[in-house]
């Protein structure tokens, strides 16, 4: 038998006693060994549960329980997470989590630990939620060189694009809808500003490329400057705007990642992805492109995730299944200044103006658009050959174009 403690009784800890419970004959079955739930930890009183025998406030019990082979972190954050994982994982216990942040930013100290400790660190449900992506990533495409992984990251920006896009609905009157139906926080930042995003984009990074990287150098924009003008204009030409996070291999091993939004072409698969789905794709020197789509968060997508990591220490809890990379520096990131893109940009002038600037350009237009008001896509250029360019115009938006 195998034991479970989950930390956090929230959305996705409750989801995974759900999914522990409901599905116990198939896990015993797919593990090879009965797979039981034994605690729950969380401050909260929880007397109507069907789960209220296995609660404890008091992390200790479950830290020197030696019964307790596999915990369950889903508590979120990098504090006292990081702390009940530290000491779950020197008490020689494997750890499954669903969280991010704590991955993102703590990830490669917690699986160098995991290893020293002979146990597993495993977090697939970190990214994408319910979509199967880290293991198919490390050992799926085991055999390539991956050059390049993006995607959308987000369910909940992806939702407000969506609704802009589809609705017509401004920035503000998307994300109260999304407020309403439960897709985003009361405090939307994390998703709005990219910062979601960006933890994804470095844990999908580091398993991609093999060294760690950490939030703090990633470039991220979010969606809040997004405004339904622009919209209309990257529906006019064949593109959807979305949110992506992309992390590419360099010359020399060097690693460039950001998180901002772009122009998506029509016939790029990630422009069909809507609402609160999420895609990932990878590109490998043997494959070719790969993209993993399905529902990015979620109480039960995302348990299943988690309890996949669970069943899959649980086959032989003496033989560690681990995610490594080694250690980053910030000397390895590039910025990504130096790529080339297209760009959209939409400014006040005049067309003639703007060509004078510019260069080659492609005019777009709208109904409703103010007389002084302008759009167009660039040719080809770098972030900084852009501004040059620009340093002469009212600019009032300028977006990345992806084919």
């Amino acid at each position: 038998m195998v034991n479970v403690a989950i930390l956090g009784f929230g959305t996705v800890g409750s989801g995974v006693a759900d999914v522990l419970t409901m599905n116990r004959d198939l896990i015993r079955q797919r593990a090879g060994k009965e797979v039981a739930l034994k605690y729950i930890l969380d401050v909260r009183e929880f007397p109507d549960s069907p789960y209220k025998d296995c609660f404890v406030k008091d992390f200790s019990v479950i830290e020197n329980d030696p019964e307790v082979d596999v915990v369950v972190e889903t508590i979120g954050g990098a504090t006292v997470a990081l702390d009940f994982t530290r000491r779950a994982l020197a008490a020689g216990k494997s750890v499954v989590s669903s969280n991010k942040e704590l991955v993102a930013t703590h990830g490669y100290e917690l699986l160098q630990l995991a290893a020293e400790k002979g146990v597993s660190y495993l977090f697939e449900a970190s990214v994408g939620g319910g979509i199967p992506v880290l293991r198919p990533l490390t050992n799926c495409l085991a055999g390539n060189e991956l050059s390049e992984v993006r995607g959308i990251l987000n369910g909940t920006t992806n939702y407000i694009l969506t609704r802009m896009i589809r609705a017509g609905l401004s920035f503000d009157q998307a994300l109260k809808e999304a407020q309403d139906n439960g897709y985003a926080e009361r405090d939307p930042s994390a998703d709005i500003e990219g910062h979601d995003a960006c933890r994804k984009i470095c844990i999908l990074a580091a398993l991609a490329f093999g060294r760690h990287v950490y939030p703090q150098w990633v470039p991220t924009q979010g969606i809040t400057a997004i405004t339904l003008a622009d919209v209309d204009y990257a529906n006019s030409c064949g593109y959807k705007i979305k949110l992506l996070g992309r992390a590419l291999k360099m010359d020399d091993d060097k690693v460039c990642a950001y998180v901002a939004p772009h122009l998506v072409s029509g016939e790029n698969p990630l422009s069909g992805v809507e609402d609160v789905f999420n895609a990932i794709a990878a590109t490998g020197n043997a494959v070719g492109d790969v993209m993993f789509y399905g529902r990015g968060a979620g109480k039960l997508p995302t348990a299943s995730a988690v309890v996949g990591d669970v069943v899959d220490i649980a086959k032989d809890v003496t033989a560690p299944k681990r995610n490594q990379w080694a250690a980053g520096d910030e000397a390895m990131i590039q910025s990504p200044d130096c790529l080339s893109f297209r760009w959209y940009v939409r400014a006040n002038g005049t067309m003639d103006a703007a060509r004078s600037a510019v260069g080659d350009i492609t005019p777009l237009a709208r109904s409703g658009a103010p007389a002084s008001e302008i759009a167009f896509l660039t040719e080809s250029m770098t972030q900084a050959q852009l501004n040059s360019k620009l340093a002469g115009m009212e600019v009032l938006s300028s977006i990345r174009v992806l084919g």
